[in-house]
């Protein structure tokens, strides 16, 4: 098991090479989650310019580039330039 059972979290291996990838994976994932703000639940087209941190959960059939390819009702939070 590479990963924690509630959050997903990715484990660090014994023998595993730039530990900090993993490490600061795990962070970016709890930073998202832990707090969880929302900034709309029901949008469905992705936003042009998000902010730093902004957060929202996904309906069905929600668009965009990044956002096709998450799962309904998933959080989808904008992290360093990125959709994670």
């Amino acid at each position: 098991m590479n990963l924690s059972t509630r959050l997903g979290l990715p484990y660090m291996m014994p023998n595993q090479m730039q530990k900090h990838v993993t490490l600061n994976e795990a962070l970016r994932r709890l930073d998202a989650l832990v707090h969880l703000a929302v900034v709309f639940r029901a949008e469905s087209i992705e936003p042009a310019a998000p902010g730093e941190g902004d957060a929202y959960i996904l309906p069905p059939g929600a668009t965009g580039v990044s956002w096709s390819g998450f799962e309904e009702g998933a959080v989808a939070a904008f992290q360093h330039g990125a959709w994670t």
